[in-house]
């Protein structure tokens, strides 16, 4: 059997055990100490953002951002059902009540079905959303940048302009992807909207373990949302607490990890784009499968390669025999996540004119992309595909 290939898997060949040493040997390494203020201001500084806050995970992140946006049990949330669960779940947590949207060809959010469902199903009363299936308000959209591309900003953030919505940028796949072009230009995915939240799961570009990262347009929520995770201390001396809060830090020796990744970010996407170049030839004279190409005018991540199988007279193969053939051949594929708005927990919850999805969802397989992949493992992967 050959060498297995993973799908994506962490890069740790920088500063890791040195600056993880550095947390131990200060012996801080709970959710003080002084990686965790240091890698909030490298992030901020790499993003351009003029603070961030850093939490136990992506999905903390989503929590604090609703909590912070006043998000609550009256209230409805936009969401994508093409994404991973951890994006839905968070408005749950706060009580309100997810409405399910389509995507578009990029596997991102549909700028316009988003503005017909706002148009046609809602209505305006005093500035407030309002749908009219339901007569509850809609107070956020959730946006997410999915494999590191990025949703169309600039007609997303016009209609939410437009009925008073507040965006939260579910940006945890999407480090380091940024506008090259238009009204966004420079600007990166999670810094453009209200909220932005990032993961350092063990399968993102970079990894902190577990973790994750907040930021946001107005200082004061970001302090208030920093303020949460913290188990809401109002005196740190006597342990006085006005609100509940929650146990969202992330640790210092997530940090430590964090910096040292950080570091290398731009050297991980440069690899992370030979790759997928590399795939999109090499594939390129494959009957029936081609290489999902990222959105126009962004410099992405590149953290997912999609697989896009087209099911013609030319490739009868499915997208579930390739993943079987592929492990078969020790190397590690994935569909796409099942949509949510057909989990068990979702199913009872308002969805919008879903088309797009489920056709993306059958001829979708993430094929791996790691960012130490080697070439010659790439092309035993495009071996396997031509050999299918």
């Amino acid at each position: 059997m050959e060498k297995f290939i993973p799908l994506s898997v962490p890069n740790l060949k920088g500063n890791e055990l040195k600056y993880v040493t550095e947390a131990i040997t200060s012996e801080w390494v709970s959710t003080g100490g002084s990686m965790i203020n240091r890698f909030e201001e490298d992030m901020a500084t790499y993003l351009g953002a003029d603070a961030a806050v850093a939490c136990q995970s992506g999905t903390a992140g989503l929590h604090l951002s609703l909590l912070t946006a006043g998000v609550g049990p009256e209230d409805e949330v936009l969401v994508p059902t093409l994404t991973f669960i951890a994006a839905v779940n968070p408005v749950t947590y706060v009580g309100a009540k997810p409405v399910f949207l389509d995507c578009d060809d990029s596997l991102c959010l549909d700028p316009d079905k988003l503005e017909a469902f706002c148009r046609n199903e809602c209505m305006l009363e005093h500035g407030v959303l309002i749908n009219k299936q339901t007569h509850r308000p809609i107070k956020a959209l959730v946006v997410v940048h999915v494999f590191g591309n990025m949703a169309d900003m600039e007609r997303i953030m016009l209609v939410a302009e437009t009925y008073g919505l507040i965006v939260i940028e579910d940006a945890t796949e999407a480090l380091g992807t940024y506008y090259t072009a238009g009204k966004y230009n420079g600007k990166f995915a999670g810094t453009i909207g209200h909220f932005g939240v990032y993961s350092f799961n063990g399968n993102k570009i970079i990894t902190t373990g577990g973790g994750g990262m907040l930021v946001a347009r107005n200082k004061q929520q970001l302090q208030y949302a920093k303020y949460l995770s913290t188990q809401a201390k109002d005196d740190e001396i006597q342990f006085i607490h006005h609100e509940i809060g929650y146990n969202y830090r992330m640790t210092n020796l997530q940090a430590a990890l964090g910096v040292a990744q950080l570091e290398q970010l731009e050297d991980f996407i440069a690899v992370k784009h030979e790759n997928y170049e590399v795939y999109k030839q090499e594939i390129s004279d494959v009957n029936g499968v081609s290489l999902l190409p990222f959105r126009s005018g962004i410099r992405p991540n590149y953290w997912f390669y999609s697989l896009f199988i087209e099911n013609t007279q030319h490739s009868k193969l499915t997208r579930t025999e390739l993943l079987e053939r592929f492990s078969k051949n020790n190397i590690q594929t994935r569909p796409i996540w099942g949509l949510i708005h057909q989990q068990q927990p979702y199913k009872c919850f308002q969805q919008y004119n879903i088309e797009e999805a489920e056709y993306y969802y059958e001829r979708i397989l993430n094929i791996p992309c790691s960012s130490n992949l080697k070439t010659e493992e790439v092309q035993r992967v495009v071996a396997c595909l031509k050999n299918a």
